[in-house]
């Protein structure tokens, strides 16, 4: 049977939405720890008279200083150790009392807070209740206990905050002395009118002496900017100290690679031209490439770019490309690796066109303005030109360092409402795909594959909407006449180049999502080198010296995801940014090179961790992701739905549950008994971002909201499916047992479901794949519900769904009974 390719399947229609419930929280055990209630509640009751006493100080000075700014101090709570704090009820926002940040310190969990002038009262009665006051008794509590006991027991201390409670930054990145001068991140309180809050504090830093920077970031609760000063002057100013959030280091942005040629003959170029076919259609997609500008007067470029689609953040800078990168970058976002291209002589159409914003000039030229800040007006430029241009932003500019370690930053959340585009309430999400930075030195090459694990991606990779893209090779022959050396990486594997989210916190998100060639490294007995033939081919920024040069790295693989992305959505016009980015997740696979070397060891769940901590899905395929085939076939949908609701005066709580009943081909599946077959699944999601340094969890998680999706189990009616993902279902069977989890998945949800995008493969036989045709997409936890007072409970989220069905080797047709069963449902609703 001939297995031609044809394009995917969309549902529409299929999503019917119930009301969910999540699963309730877990409770208290009922067990406290043998605390002394009086000589604890008294000790603590001291700290806080004296910060009564410090606050009245502080107070008279803000006063008496004349200086616009909101009068209270700062203080610090700290825990017991190895006891987590309660420091979600250490806010009191009709008082004005706002937790400000919570960091570790060892085993102690620290929260600061800042405290109105007059409201230190409300913890000193919320101490003396603790002292005076029990609960009414109850089944679990016959005796009572203690008022506020879940709080006040966690605290250990309460004291005044000062520049080290601020510091939410790795303690390597503070300046060595006092005097030392650096650029700092200032995380400001947003409270009310943002550019009021903007105005004072620049003012009062300019009285001290601080060179403040042009541009800021606004969040939902802060304003990002940054301030070049020393550690001795922020310390001397209590004014200042009491106006931030947190303090952070500003980061540096990445050198980039000096370019090394391949002297090829014009020739080449002349005939790639030749049997090149540059679409005029329209309504293309274009590939925006920020980074050091791209010099259009290549040959290869030059049809795809017009004049008018060069942009610059500084005009000063022009718009040229000087130092190479971006011309390479935009070669490699058109044709890909001009190495294959070249080598051939098959016809070449190009379905896209090419953006080009100069983000940055030369290291070191956008000290004093905030990264995040500049990639904003960097995506505005190409906007204001052409509104309403179907576009993906290609961004291989990064943090020289590593220090976040999955940690949100005001750079990485920046990235994130550009793609949720929050700021306009969501109305054109955009596509953005970003490096996940490099293992830059050569001696760490050496040390491959360790120096990937232990080398973490770089800012702004960890940002949960992007396509993150890290690099693997397939480069292994040196051609060069060097033969003492050999390439690092074999065939198929993770390049050295590639950084990696091994060493992140559970919680954060699985990155990077997909590799791709970012070519190789050479070593000998004395190091590593980087060599040309281990290298992609692409385009030279001065096409009347040469017309081509080599390039590698993750910034060689981002934009050969970014062709690919501009080709997806040139073959499926209507698709959202979200269904794009689940696509090429989508269809990447893991090499048995990735395989061998990361599956060693563990529980096989521990063993994927791993490979996706380094190796992402894999190594995306545009034919996979482009075309169905009659027996591998892709359903897609785009929906949406509410993930919560506020009624009155209650509280928020989950609301909806999309339940899908797919056009399952039942019949086959089951002709086909035994036989091995593979279901995969891909939820894609953008999430809208807050921040702030509050633990990142609870009532003040990162994300505005979390998608799940669960699929039915072989034995499962839908009836015993809503009874295990619907919580009210669980709640009138009060924990029912439902069965084990289904083994036949790769991940598992608990692995699964990290970030913003979720994908995950079942293998098992056709027989029971015939019986897991019902999905469920609902909500999980995120501050759009816990955070009441900012107004988000009734926003709906939308998403992509991918489902597709792989049964390799078998001729079966699969693809015509499922489109016969969609066009059939599309009759009857018509």
């Amino acid at each position: 049977m001939k297995n031609e390719s044809r394009q995917h399947l969309l549902l529409s229609g299929y999503a019917r939405t119930e009301r969910f419930r999540s699963p309730s929280s877990p409770q208290s055990s009922g067990s406290f720890r043998q605390v002394d209630r009086g000589r604890h509640g008294q000790v603590l009751m001291s700290q806080i008279s004296s910060l009564k006493e410090y606050a009245s100080s502080v107070c008279r000075d803000q006063e008496a200083s004349g200086y616009e700014i909101d009068f209270g101090i700062r203080i610090q709570f700290r825990s017991q150790p190895d006891i987590e704090l309660a420091f979600e009820s250490l806010s009191r926002e009709r008082q004005g009392i706002e937790l400000l940040n919570v960091k570790r310190d060892g085993d102690v969990t620290c929260a600061t807070v800042f405290v109105p002038d007059g409201k230190m009262d409300v913890f000193e009665k919320l101490i003396r209740d603790y002292l005076e006051r029990d609960t009414a008794p109850s089944k679990k509590y016959p005796e009572g206990h203690p008022k506020n006991q879940n709080l006040v027991e966690t605290i250990h201390e309460i004291r005044e905050s000062a520049f080290d409670e601020l510091w939410t930054d790795t303690s390597d990145a503070m300046p060595r002395t006092n005097d030392e001068l650096i650029w700092w991140e200032i995380w400001l309180p947003l409270r009310g009118d943002g550019e009021a809050t903007l105005r004072r504090f620049k003012t009062l830093a300019s009285s001290i002496g601080f060179e403040v920077s042009l541009g800021s970031l606004r969040f939902l609760e802060r304003i990002v900017l940054l301030m070049r000063g020393s550690k001795g002057q922020i310390t001397r100013s209590l004014m200042l100290l009491n106006s931030i959030a947190e303090l952070r280091r500003a980061k540096e942005t990445a050198e980039f690679f000096d370019s090394q040629s391949q002297q090829e003959q014009r020739e080449w170029v002349n005939d790639l031209l030749n049997r090149t076919h540059f679409s005029k259609d329209e309504d293309l997609p274009y590939v925006c490439v920020l980074d050091t500008g791209v010099n259009r007067g290549h040959p290869l470029l030059k049809q795809t770019l017009d004049s008018v689609d060069l942009h610059t953040i500084d005009p000063v800078w022009g718009v040229s490309d000087e130092s190479g990168h971006g011309t390479e970058l935009a070669g490699l976002s058109l044709f890909g690796d001009l190495t294959s291209v070249l080598e051939t002589k098959d016809p070449i159409q190009v379905h896209h066109r090419l953006e080009s914003v100069k983000l940055l000039r030369d290291d070191g030229d956008n000290n004093g303005r905030h990264h995040g800040y500049l990639t904003v007006e960097a995506v505005a430029r190409p906007e204001i030109q052409a509104a309403h241009r179907r576009r993906v932003f290609s961004m291989a500019v990064t943090a020289k360092d590593n220090r976040d370690r999955g940690k949100p930053s005001a750079w990485s959340a920046a990235i994130d409402h550009l793609a949720a585009d929050t700021q306009n309430n969501g109305l054109t999400p955009r596509l953005m795909v970003v490096s996940s930075g490099n293992v830059r030195e050569n001696s760490a090459w050496v040390e491959y594959p360790s120096s990937n694990t232990t080398d973490s991606i770089h800012d702004p990779g960890q940002a949960w909407n992007a396509i993150t893209v890290g690099a693997y090779t397939e480069k292994v022959r040196i051609t060069e006449n060097a033969q003492e050396y050999q390439p690092i990486a074999p065939s198929g594997a993770i390049s050295p180049f590639s950084t990696t989210s091994m060493t992140w916190e559970k919680p954060w998100p699985l990155k990077p999502d997909v590799v791709l060639e970012g070519g190789n490294a050479a070593r000998d007995i004395l190091g590593a080198v980087w060599m040309p033939s281990l290298s992609l081919l692409t385009t030279h920024h001065k096409p009347e010296e040469r017309l081509l040069s080599t390039t590698n790295a993750t910034s060689a693989a981002t934009a050969l995801c970014a062709r690919m992305a501009a080709q997806l959505m040139a073959a499926y016009p209507h698709f959202w940014p979200e269904t794009i980015r689940a696509m090429i997740v989508h269809s990447a696979q893991w090499t048995d090179a990735m395989r061998r070397m990361f599956m060693t060891g563990g529980t096989p769940k521990e063993q994927y961790r791993l490979l996706i901590r380094h190796c992402g899905f894999g190594v995306p395929n545009l034919a996979r992701a482009m075309w169905s085939a009659s027996n591998s076939l892709t359903l897609i949908a785009q929906d949406e739905l509410q993930p919560f609701e506020k009624k009155g005066n209650a509280a928020p709580s989950s609301r909806d549950m999309n339940l899908y009943e797919l056009p399952w081909p039942i019949s086959e599946l089951d002709r086909l008994g035994s036989t091995a077959v593979e279901m995969r699944v891909t939820l894609s999601y953008f999430i809208e971002p807050n921040p702030a340094e509050r633990g990142f969890k609870g009532r003040y998680k990162y994300e505005s909201h979390g998608l799940r999706f669960q699929v039915k189990r072989p034995t499962e009616t839908i009836g015993d499916f809503r009874f295990r993902v619907n919580k009210l279902a669980r709640d009138e069977e009060e924990g029912t047992a439902t069965g084990a989890t289904d083994p036949g998945w790769l991940l598992g949800s608990q692995l699964r479901h990290l970030g913003s995008l979720h994908s995950d493969i079942w293998r098992g036989e056709a027989v029971k794949l015939a019986q897991l045709g019902v999905l469920a997409v609902f909500p999980a936890l995120g501050w759009w519900k816990t955070r009441t007072g900012l107004e988000r409970y009734h926003n709906k989220a939308r998403y992509a769904l991918v489902v597709s069905i792989h049964a390799p080797d078998v001729e079966v047709d699969l693809y015509n009974i499922v489109q016969n069963e969609i066009l059939s449902k599309a009759a009857i609703v018509t």
